[in-house]
Order: C-alpha cells, then sequence, then structure tokens
C-alpha cells in the first residue's frame, strides 16, 4: 500500500462523473519497443470480423522489440484463412504498432477455473514458436518446452550433448526469456 493505495494490477479508466471502469491487467499488456499495448486492442478487432467468436492478445518475444502482439482465435467458419485475419486485423486495429504479427486460429482458447481468459499458455506457445525458428538446423537440439508457471514462461532446451550449448545460449540471449539448457546427462544452465 502506498499513500492509501493498493496496487492491484488492474487498468482502468475513470469517466467525467468520477465513475471507474476495470478495462485490464498490467499483466497482460504486450510491451513493444516501450510501446504498451492493450491486449484488448487486438482482440476487439478480431472480434469485429463474423466469423470471430473468441480472441485472446498476447506478446511474442521479439529480439529487436521486445515483445509483438500475436493474437489466438476460434472461428464459426473453418474456411476463413490465418492470413485473412491478419488483413482484418491490420484494417481493424487502431493502433499500427497493436496489429498482430501473427494470428492462430485454435478449437477452443484457455481459460481459468472460473472462466475468465487465461494468457499464459498462449504466452508459452508464442514463445515456444518464435525459439524453435530461432534454433531450427542447429545440431544437437533434441526438444525445446516453454511452461508456463508463476505468470512466468520458462524456456527449456534439451540437448544431445554440451556441443551447442554456446550456440544457444547466444540465440536465445537476444530475448528476454529465462532458459535452462539440458543435456542428457542433467542440467547444464
Amino acid at each position: 500500500m502506498a499513500d492509501g493505495w493498493l496496487d492491484t494490477g488492474d487498468l482502468g479508466r475513470r469517466d467525467e462523473d468520477g465513475f471507474l471502469y476495470l478495462t485490464g491487467r498490467a499483466k497482460d499488456l504486450i510491451i513493444r519497443g516501450g510501446h504498451n499495448i492493450d491486449p484488448r486492442l487486438v482482440e476487439d478487432a478480431l472480434l469485429s470480423h463474423p466469423a470471430v467468436t473468441g480472441a485472446q492478445a498476447v506478446g511474442q518475444p521479439d529480439r529487436r522489440a521486445g515483445e509483438v502482439p500475436v493474437a489466438y482465435v476460434t472461428l464459426s467458419d473453418a474456411t476463413v484463412g490465418e492470413g485473412d485475419l491478419l488483413a482484418w486485423a491490420a484494417r481493424h486495429v487502431s493502433e499500427r504498432a497493436a496489429a498482430p504479427k501473427a494470428v492462430r486460429v485454435l478449437d477452443a482458447l484457455p481459460l481459468t477455473a472460473v472462466g475468465k481468459p487465461y494468457r499464459l499458455p498462449l504466452r508459452a506457445d508464442a514463445t515456444r514458436r518464435v525459439l524453435a525458428e530461432v534454433l531450427a538446423g542447429l545440431d544437437g537440439v533434441e526438444e525445446l518446452t516453454a511452461e508456463a508457471a508463476s505468470g512466468t514462461v520458462t524456456v527449456t532446451v534439451t540437448l544431445r550433448d554440451r556441443a551447442a550449448a554456446a550456440e544457444v545460449e547466444r540465440r536465445v540471449g537476444d530475448f528476454a526469456v529465462p532458459c535452462r539448457i539440458v543435456t542428457r546427462q542433467g542440467t547444464d544452465g
């Protein structure tokens, strides 16, 4: 508590009559090059598409911008493609920096036990995808996993032996992502 205020992590606004409106959570913000992006900008734009039945946006690690927005959606029309949704979002997201770099279609979006959107597994998926691209073709990488726990995504890279460890550290080090490197002999770093 500071100066009589309790910091809950909630974001909101106050109207001219003094009413408060909760609009989101600070931990859900996507931070792109120092610019804070509210995931609802992306989600609302995608939800305006007639085939989109659900949308959640998260930050995907990016070596230059820190994070870039990506979105996960559910659809009522399976003929709508990810490219169509990217184009839709580019036209309908009010901030150019908030337009998603990828839109991925899922059968269902993750929810908490009380039915609220649960973005952490999506952040883990986005992290795993981008690091899988970064490590693609690197000899010795056997497995890459991204696990979400306690609000943090941690990556584990399993190597056949230590030979590729330095290169994995260099490539993953470009991203602000906690990473464990494991070989068949055990944890190395």
